[in-house]
């Protein structure tokens, strides 16, 4: 801290002006920090400028990266679950198209004629089942068609936890009450189990003969009809899995959203310069850097006067 000590009448040693320059050297140091401020618009640019608050900025800018990129993650998993379950309303449409067939074939009053041209008409649209199943895909990976499994990092928590979005497509009558992780295959050319449903196979609408009418014969229809109910609540319930899915997924993005604003802001009272605030305290350096070289100038003339003693 700069004392007021004139030196008396010495002049090897011009305190005065030292002083004077000194301040010139803080008030200069003090503007070039403060235009510094205000030309990258940040208070902190180095650890020296806060110690403790470069530590927090960063630690809460690496967290808002993580957050960012499960919000991502986040837009990826509703993706692959809206375009799946897409997939599935779909083949529930179709299905009951199939059944609705199936239902018109029990009537008594058709003929053989008319039951095959159900049957044939039913396996087209199992057909496009299929075509619904093998194009529904994302990222090159097919969603329904079975053994999709995708690990999701949403970061719900601090330790960025997974979530595992899967249909994992089984075939077995027992995932009628199926898990989170999957249910049933809905592949039509090569199943057997269709929809979890044991013995239901498709492919047996392309084989219906005058001979034998299998799916659609008197003594198998009623079988036929509560099987095509079991695949459609099957379905359904998939259907209605992803969908949950889905708004949990939602609610998931606003929250993330949320956290983003908020750590930007906890990030911006840190880091952020206060325009107002550095531009007052430039004006006043400013001021003293003209009063300080002003100081310094008078300061140098005070030898001068000493010299009248050696006349």
């Amino acid at each position: 801290m700069p004392s007021a000590v004139s030196g008396g009448a010495r002049i090897r040693t011009n305190t005065p002006a030292e002083n004077a320059y000194n301040a010139l050297q803080a008030s200069s140091n003090n503007i070039a920090l403060r235009q510094l401020r205000l030309s990258t618009g940040k208070r902190i640019n180095s650890a020296a400028d806060d110690v403790s608050g470069y530590i927090t900025s960063r630690a809460l800018g690496a967290r808002n990266g993580a957050l960012r990129s499960a919000l991502m993650a986040v837009g990826d998993a509703s993706n692959v679950a809206n375009i799946a379950q897409d997939g599935y309303d779909n083949i529930n449409n179709l299905l009951t198209s199939i059944k609705d067939a199936a239902a018109t074939a029990s009537s008594g009053a058709l003929g053989t004629d008319e039951k095959i041209a159900l049957s044939k008409a039913a396996y087209r649209l199992a057909q496009q089942i299929q075509t619904v199943v093998d194009s529904t895909v994302f990222g090159g990976r097919q969603l329904i068609a079975g053994g999709f499994s995708g690990d999701f990092v949403i970061g719900y928590d601090a330790a960025n936890s997974l979530l595992t979005l899967a249909v994992d497509l089984t075939t077995s009558a027992s995932q009628a009450n199926f898990n989170v992780d999957g249910v049933f295959n809905v592949n039509v050319t090569s199943n057997t189990n269709f929809a979890g449903v044991t013995g239901l196979n498709l492919n047996s609408l392309d084989s219906v003969t005058p001979a034998n009418l299998q799916l659609f014969s008197n003594s198998t229809i009623s079988l036929t009809l509560t099987s095509l109910s079991m695949a459609l609540n099957n379905v359904n319930k998939v259907a209605s899995y992803l969908g949950g899915m889905v708004n949990r997924l939602s609610s998931q993005e606003e929250a993330l959203k949320s956290q983003i604003t908020n750590y930007r802001a906890a990030i911006s009272r840190l880091e952020d310069a206060d325009v107002a605030l550095e531009q007052l305290e430039l004006v006043k350096a400013q001021f003293l850097q003209q009063t300080s070289v002003t100081s310094l100038a008078q300061a140098n003339q005070s030898p001068q006067i000493f010299l009248q003693l050696m006349r």
